[in-house]
């Protein structure tokens, strides 16, 4: 889950230091061009969706804006690219003076000699994407913008070369280099919802030993995207540590992904791993860690519908645990309004994010809060609620989307068939995963899943709960 490269819009921060000039001088040249344009402070917001208040403090300085912001008033304004090279160097000027990073700053997430990681070989990649964005991951140069992924030999040669360069004399990371890496992770992850989880995060994990070396002696223009770069490569191991059942290297590897994030003022990436985090640690029987981490959440992204929808559903996931019953349906509908406020903005701050999946998200967490609360209190009508809401994530999926996602959402209707004292239903239900069995190995999350199934089936139906035993690995 990805990302913005400077952060948030205008309104989110405020300049400050050596900076204050260079977006002084960028209020005034935005001021020249808006009466040049014959535009008002009002008019000009409306074109780029801010309130005037907002336009007048980026004119006096006090706030700034991302350069997709800028190159967006640079267009409407006709300034001939004058904002938005106004825009790049303000933001040259208020990178963080950070020279050097302190040594722990740059620690991988796991030690370098592992044996696993000398037992195996590099893995061929799998087949990359033809542009970016692409599974949630930006280009960190360009943001939200598209960018073309080159082919795959070419795509091969510059990973093999940024990963073997010295970065003491390594070039600056450039175009086709950051595309090659954010389209190679991208497919990796894709590649995760079947393929050798270990080994696709292994091999991610050797990508981002490269980039923190490169980070370690990158001049100030080069940071953000590096400690981007460095973030998406730690989530992105990180969650496929944890559909591979591997919780504590998981934790490490989400740990220093938000370091990272934090430093690049990656939003997205942080809201991902947070509700990452939250899930892990729930998954470990820690309902109160699980609040904490959900409930950083929305203060990585405020204002962001996504993120509120992103927070609510880790609550509500949360407090489910406890039984706190008014606590689990107020959070889901809290998350439900986010959604229906979700808009092109959420969709560019966040590029994984589109409202039907979004959507999808919700449902299937409200119908996990719902089935876990329904087995807290044993109260079949809550479980009924769940029911329709898995029903309505399956249906939102479509038919060929995300095999291990429908395998997820199939094991929880057949839960909440269980927890509606209908364990016939729940075995009708699951005939066919029963019969043939998945296809490689199951995800944690199903694994998880199973284990609860298994435990409400165990007196009504027993055959079926060794089955589902054998299915989880127990």
């Amino acid at each position: 889950m990805h990302r913005n490269l400077v952060g948030s819009d205008a309104g989110a921060h405020r300049p400050g230091g050596q900076e204050v000039g260079a977006w002084r001088e960028f209020g005034a040249l935005l001021r020249h061009w808006r009466r040049r344009a014959g535009l008002t402070q009002a008019q000009l917001g409306a074109g780029v969706g801010y309130d005037h208040t907002a336009v007048s403090k980026i004119e006096h300085g006090a706030r700034r804006v991302t350069p997709r912001i800028a190159e967006r008033i640079d267009e409407l304004l006709g300034a001939a690219g004058e904002l938005r090279e106004a825009c790049l160097r303000a933001e040259t000027a208020a990178l963080p003076a950070i020279d050097p990073f302190p040594p722990g700053l740059l620690r991988p997430p796991l030690p370098s000699h592992l044996p696993s990681l000398s037992l195996r070989a590099p893995i061929a990649a799998p087949q990359p994407p033809r542009r970016l964005p692409d599974y949630g991951l930006l280009c960190p140069l360009h943001d939200a913008q598209g960018c073309d992924v080159p082919e795959e030999r070419e795509l091969a040669l510059l990973h093999a070369e940024f990963c073997a360069a010295d970065p003491a004399v390594a070039p600056p990371l450039d175009a086709p280099t950051a595309h090659a890496l954010a389209g190679r992770l991208a497919a990796h992850l894709r590649a995760g919802e079947s393929g050798d989880r270990l080994a696709l995060a292994l091999d991610i994990e050797r990508a981002l030993r490269a980039v923190l070396a490169r980070l370690a002696v990158a001049p100030a223009s080069q940071r953000r995207p590096l400690a981007r770069l460095a973030a998406e490569h730690a989530h992105a191991a990180g969650a496929l540590r944890m559909q591979d059942g591997r919780g504590a290297t998981a934790m490490a590897c989400f740990d220093r992904a938000l370091t990272w994030a934090r430093l690049a003022q990656d939003e997205a990436t942080q809201v991902g791993t947070l509700s990452d985090l939250s899930t892990l640690v729930r998954l470990d029987g820690d309902p109160g860690a699980a609040l904490g981490y959900a409930s950083e959440i929305e203060r990585a992204a405020p204002g962001r519908h996504w993120a509120g929808a992103m927070g609510g559903i880790g609550r509500a996931r949360a407090l489910a645990l406890s039984g706190d019953v008014g606590g689990t349906v107020r959070e889901i509908d809290r998350a439900r309004a986010h959604v229906e406020h979700i808009g092109a903005r959420d969709e560019v701050d966040a590029p994984w994010l589109t409202i039907a999946s979004m959507r999808v998200r919700v449902e299937a967490a409200a119908a996990a809060a719902l089935r876990d609360l329904a087995a807290a209190v044993d109260d079949p009508r809550l479980a009924r609620r769940a029911l329709e809401a898995a029903e309505t994530a399956l249906d939102l999926l479509g038919p060929a989307q995300l095999p291990a996602s429908r395998l997820l959402f199939n094991v929880r209707m057949a839960d909440c068939h269980a927890c509606a004292h209908d364990p016939q239903a729940a075995v009708e239900l699951l005939g066919p995963t029963l019969e043939a069995g998945p296809e490689g190995a199951l995800p944690a999350l199903v694994g998880y899943e199973l284990r609860g199934l298994r435990s409400r089936l165990a007196a009504h139906r027993p055959q079926v709960a060794r089955r589902l035993g054998e299915l989880a690995g127990l």
